[in-house]
C-alpha cells in the first residue's frame, strides 16, 4: 500500500487552525472583516477532512478558499446588514 504524504497546505487541521485564528482575529477587528474569511478556511478544513488530505493541490484549494471566502462574506452582508435605506444616526455623543 502506498502511502500518500501531504504537506501543510494540504492537512485538514491546518485550515481548521486557520480559521480559528481568523475568527479570534475577527473579534479584535469587529466589522465581518476576517468572519468570511475564516469561514471560507473552515469549509476548506471540512472538505479536506471528508476528502482526505493530500487530495487536493494548492492552486484548487486557493481557489477553494477565496471562492468560499466571497460566498460566505456576500450572505453576511446580506443577512447582518441594515434595511435597504436605513442609516445608523446617533442623538448623544458617548462624551455628554
Amino acid at each position: 500500500m502506498e502511502q500518500v504524504t501531504a504537506t501543510y497546505w494540504q492537512l485538514w487541521w491546518v485550515w481548521c487552525a486557520a480559521a480559528l485564528v481568523l475568527a479570534i482575529l475577527e473579534v479584535l477587528v469587529p466589522g465581518f472583516v476576517f468572519l468570511g474569511f475564516a469561514l471560507g478556511a473552515l469549509a476548506c478544513g471540512i472538505l479536506l477532512a471528508v476528502l482526505g488530505s493530500g487530495t487536493l493541490g494548492l492552486p484548487v484549494l486557493i481557489f477553494l478558499f477565496a471562492a468560499l471566502s466571497l460566498v460566505s462574506w456576500l450572505l453576511m452582508r446580506r443577512y447582518f446588514a441594515l434595511p435597504s435605506g436605513q442609516v445608523k444616526t446617533f442623538e448623544t455623543d458617548i462624551n455628554d
